[in-house]
């Protein structure tokens, strides 16, 4: 059974109702990124981030996957898919994704502040009491905090991407830029035949010289048309 890897991006949750920063002018929910995405904010201020963070976790909940992600996810009825991506939402798991490598971390997860990436540190939130307050304890004794990986800090799954990346037969993107690092690199570790898609209604810029095919065109929509050039059925 042939491989897919699908790098997804912001764009393909913004179908769903999540909002993005990089159409924003650098703000996010008309914060400042570097206040609620970087360490360095999260240490001046532990409030405002856990608030934030408290806030976008009561607003995912009533979000659904949209199309896009749905076929994806129906992609592993005819292939081996992993699906590596960006964002910290669960909209690939409740689309039905069965292999998902969360480079940014996830949303719906807490960890310690002062070892973010124990596993024994890791905890699922309960949906019904979803939020992080100061005080609330990770099992080191430190503060809890959220299951994201900021701007300043490592990309511990990278690896792990980079290795499904490099047996992949096709790269799928959905819905990304291409200007973050690491996870911008990934396509580097394609092999030499490896063709690559690009689904994004915006130009996006791809530097590599591989055999290239562009679909201008929102995640949901782009998909379809991407199945066509499979002679799938969605």
């Amino acid at each position: 059974m042939k491989k897919i890897v699908v790098l997804t991006g912001a764009g393909i949750s913004a179908e769903s109702g999540i909002s993005t920063f990089r159409d924003s002018d650098g703000l996010w929910e008309n914060y400042n990124v570097e206040d609620v995405a970087s360490i360095e904010g999260y240490w001046r201020n532990r409030e405002l981030v856990l608030q934030f963070y408290n806030t976008r976790r009561r607003e995912s909940l009533s979000t659904k996957p949209n199309d896009g992600h749905l076929l994806v996810a129906g992609l592993e009825k005819h292939f081996d898919v992993t699906v590596v991506t960006q964002n910290v939402d669960n909209l690939h798991e409740q689309a039905g994704s069965t292999d998902i490598i969360h480079l940014h971390g996830e949303l719906m997860k807490a960890t310690s502040e002062r070892e973010p990436n124990d596993p024994r540190c890791i905890v699922d939130l309960d949906p019904a009491h979803p939020d992080i307050q100061l005080g609330d304890k990770a099992k080191d004794g430190s503060q809890l905090r959220p299951f994201i990986v900021w701007f300043g800090e490592s990309v511990p799954e990278i690896e792990r991407a980079a290795r499904a990346v490099s047996q992949a037969d096709l790269l799928l993107i959905i819905g990304t830029s291409l200007n973050v690092y690491p996870a911008a690199g990934l396509i580097h570790y394609t092999q030499s035949q490896c063709p690559i898609v690009v689904i994004d209604p915006k130009p996006v810029s791809v530097q590599i010289n591989r055999q290239i095919t562009f679909i201008q065109k929102k995640g949901s929509e782009g998909m379809r048309e991407f199945y066509s050039l499979l002679g799938l059925d969605d």
